[in-house]
């Protein structure tokens, strides 16, 4: 089948480049894929999208977007891709191993995904105490105690920015220091409110239909293991993110840690006519508004470049 503009990923950034692109004539085509709406349904509320002043529960914020771009003409597949060809011209996406497009543009939206510590009760509170982003969640544990796993710059980010809101902020390090940078590793250890547990593993999160408590370990397999529990509201995961992009990585210049290189602050990828959108090139922000924006972006790139074949 061909496309003027096929975009793959179903989060803000794929649907606001769904927006855009059939606003301008691209008649474009979204490949939804196994999470719609994307990481950001894994939050409770969204309160920090402008447009819901009351906050928003996520599931309806991505509808409201996704209806949006289905009333200007986004036609939309359900299914995986499992194979992309980016040395022709067009471009040739196929799903599910069957299913063949070819786009004269595509617009890569697939995210990133959070890395948890595979723990069981992980998934029990995901969305009930567990959050993998303090920025879009912190503001509901205000004058709280929360945890942050992690011990590199963005644990310590993440500890300083709750620390501002919560009344206690427990850091969970596995090891006996921190990796973050020097300037980071003060500001956690001179915050009063935040107090760093080195050395300390999680086994498993507690609490009646929410996150309130988490036994921990010291020392695991060491002579003076000790076991030890914390009274928390919140639990959140800052161990890093794993881009959504391995399915390029034979076309597209990744950075060491997989997110798509993309032109200055374009969208632009190294494949004339292929455009990265949202967090799957965003290794800074992984915010929903700074995702839609990239979306836009991509879709008047994508936009113009069609109208220059």
């Amino acid at each position: 089948m061909n496309v003027k503009c096929l975009i793959i990923g179903s989060g803000p950034a794929g649907y606001t480049a769904a927006i855009y692109a059939a606003r301008a004539n691209l008649a474009p085509v979204l490949i939804e894929g196994p999470q719609l709406g994307g990481q950001l349904t894994t939050t409770t509320e969204v309160e920090n999208f402008p447009g819901y002043p009351d906050g928003v529960e996520p599931f309806t914020m991505m509808d409201d977007i996704r209806r949006q771009a289905e009333r200007f003409g986004t036609q939309f597949v359900s299914g995986i891709v499992t194979k992309v060809d980016f040395s022709v011209n067009p471009k040739k996406v196929i799903i599910e191993d069957e299913i063949e497009y070819e786009a004269d543009a595509v617009i890569i939206a697939t995210g990133a995904s959070a890395k948890y510590l595979g723990i069981e009760s992980e998934r029990t509170y995901r969305g009930r105490g567990v959050s993998a982003c303090a920025t879009c969640d912190g503001f509901f544990y205000r004058k709280k105690t929360v945890a942050v796993v992690g011990g590199g710059d963005t644990a310590c980010e993440e500890a300083n920015y709750l620390a501002g809101l919560c009344e206690k902020v427990y850091m969970i390090v596995r090891k006996p220091y921190l990796r973050a940078s020097e300037i980071m590793q003060q500001r956690v250890l001179n915050n009063p409110k935040i107090e760093v547990l080195f050395e300390h593993n999680t086994l498993q999160l507690t609490g009646e239909g929410k996150v309130q408590g988490a036994d921990l370990v010291f020392r695991k397999g060491e002579p003076d293991e000790e076991m030890r529990h914390i009274d928390i509201d919140g639990f959140f995961l800052a161990i890093g993110h794993h881009p959504n992009t391995e399915l390029f990585k034979d076309y597209l210049h990744r950075d060491a840690e997989g997110y798509i290189i993309v032109d200055g602050d374009s969208p632009r990828t190294n494949i004339p006519g292929v455009f990265a959108a949202g967090d799957c090139a965003d290794p800074h922000y992984r915010q929903a508004i700074v995702a839609a924006g990239s979306g836009a972006k991509a879709a008047i790139e994508a936009d113009k470049y069609i109208k220059s074949l």
